[in-house]
């Protein structure tokens, strides 16, 4: 298979499936919409999963482990959070097949094993969890209840793309539940931060923390925090929720619990997640026409070195210096790889690993070894530069930390220069036609009117942002009042 990609300023759609692909990411499988994830693209995950994991249990949540399948009764039991996803369940009706006696050699659904009740594939996991929690929580004693659980969700998407919108995913999703709206209100808030303290400091994706409007709040919520990002095509990704639920699920499932007074309350409850979606963010932010870009704090290789060599003598005296090399950055925590492969030749490695992102290629051939030398490339900046073999522990750990920080900046600006403030419908619909990006303009605060624009520009209310300043103005559509601005863009 050619490794060269289409351009991004030609298709970025076509480049970032390529992208996926060529770079052993992941790939399409035999059940429609559903992907396999190959090892490099887990090992990318494994480390989005480990980090977020660690920065969970330091605001005291812990993990736990609930039923893949639903009871249609116990989705139903919250109006708004069945009807929101109900187009996107997958249900399961009977619990065993047979021998299909008209075809033989073929199975069949045996009509005497229909289930009681049919089961809903959790779409999301609300449901199982506050009925789970009814047997959990009786005193204030028991609160807060602060659950995360890891696990692959189901919700039948018709039109799907490698890791941003598959019929299947793996995520996260947070449900804690607490004695007051205060404490509630809190906790989303803060695992907002904590999604974009992540997305900052280890994807070096910018980020914008915002509320979500009414009409874009996750079904069942009374307020929907997000943190929204700008991919390089102009378009935003939403990459992280947190819902204030309110008492709703409280209510559907009976969850109360006996105050210091004595009293039966309902608890308030919040719920959050990220999925694999990440991952197409991750791409989308910082790769380029020749690959992947990966940030060094989630690199699974963090440094590549390829030896350059004649023959089997000149391998094994290169090979000696290079494992010194190995041995002391690992002990500084640098993930390292050798690739002594014969097999392949260093031209084939160079593209491979440019390919795959990796943030630092060493080189070392028989005249470097003489002259204590290497030969390093930046996958940032492409740049290359000869330093002394005895500084490359201290130059790999400078320059990864460089590499990081380049990366959010340079999002960052992009960012920046793509948020562009309008005051009418020709400026809103020619910012997005022609710039693309954030635009910021004044709305009247109805439904109807984000109903409106959202048909005729294709463009949604992504968020409003969070310290929002207060000023005067008109909205964009209707010319009715508006006290602040929010930020509207076509998406992911």
């Amino acid at each position: 298979m050619s490794k060269k990609l289409t351009k991004r300023e030609d298709d970025y759609s076509k480049w970032y499936n390529e992208l996926v692909v060529k770079a052993d990411l992941a790939e399409n499988s035999a059940v429609r919409g559903c992907m396999v994830i190959k090892p490099y693209g887990y090992a990318i995950w494994e480390k989005m999963q480990a980090e977020l994991d660690r920065m969970f249990k330091e605001t005291g949540h812990e993990n736990a482990y609930f039923p893949l399948f639903v009871p249609k009764s116990l989705f139903e039991a919250e109006e708004k959070n069945a009807e929101g996803f109900a187009k996107e369940c997958a249900v399961v009706t009977h619990y065993r097949l047979q021998n299909d006696p008209d075809n033989p050699g073929k199975l069949r659904v045996d009509p005497e094993a229909k289930l009681e009740e049919e089961l809903i594939v959790r779409p999301t996991s609300e449901a199982i969890i506050w009925n789970t929690y009814k047997g959990w929580i009786q005193s204030y004693r028991d609160l807060p209840l602060l659950i995360n659980q890891w696990a692959n969700v189901v919700r039948w998407e018709m039109r799907t793309r490698l890791f941003l919108r598959t019929a299947e995913f793996l995520w996260q999703e947070g449900h804690t539940a607490h004695a007051t709206k205060k404490e509630a209100l809190v906790e989303a808030l803060q695992m907002q931060k904590v999604y974009a303290e992540f997305a900052e400091n280890f994807m070096a994706m910018p980020v914008i923390k915002g509320a979500k409007s009414e009409s874009e709040r996750f079904a069942g919520a009374d307020e929907t925090f997000t943190i929204e990002a700008l991919m390089q095509d102009g378009k935003a990704l939403q990459a992280g929720t947190s819902h204030f639920l309110g008492q709703n699920f409280a209510k559907a499932f009976d969850v109360k619990y006996t105050s210091k007074e004595g009293k039966q309350e309902y608890v308030w409850a919040t719920s959050w997640g990220v999925s694999t979606r990440l991952m197409g963010a991750l791409i989308m932010t910082h790769s380029d026409d020749l690959g992947l870009v990966l940030p060094p704090n989630l690199a699974p290789i963090q440094v590549v070195i390829i030896p350059i060599h004649r023959n089997e003598e000149q391998l094994d005296a290169i090979s000696v210096k290079v494992n010194e090399i190995v041995k002391e950055l690992r002990k500084k925590g640098v993930s390292v790889k050798f690739d002594n492969r014969t097999t392949y030749k260093p031209g084939w490695k160079f593209a491979q690993y440019e390919l795959k992102g990796v943030p630092l290629r060493i080189a070392m051939g028989p005249r470097d070894l003489e002259e204590g030398t290497l030969e390093v490339a930046r996958r940032d900046t492409l740049e290359k530069k000869n330093i002394s073999q005895n500084d490359v522990v201290s130059y790999v750990e400078k320059t990864l930390e460089e590499i990081q920080n380049n990366l959010f900046n340079k999002a960052l600006d992009f960012r920046e220069s793509h948020i562009t403030e309008v005051n009418t419908f020709e400026e809103f619909k020619d910012v997005l036609e022609n710039k693309a990006g954030f635009v910021s303009a004044h709305w009247d605060g109805t439904n109807e009117t984000e109903e409106k624009i959202k048909d005729l520009t294709k463009a949604t209310i992504r968020c409003i942002p969070l310290n929002n300043k207060i000023e005067e103005g008109k909205c964009v559509f209707t010319g009715e009042k508006s006290t602040q601005r929010v930020l509207f863009a076509k998406a992911y």
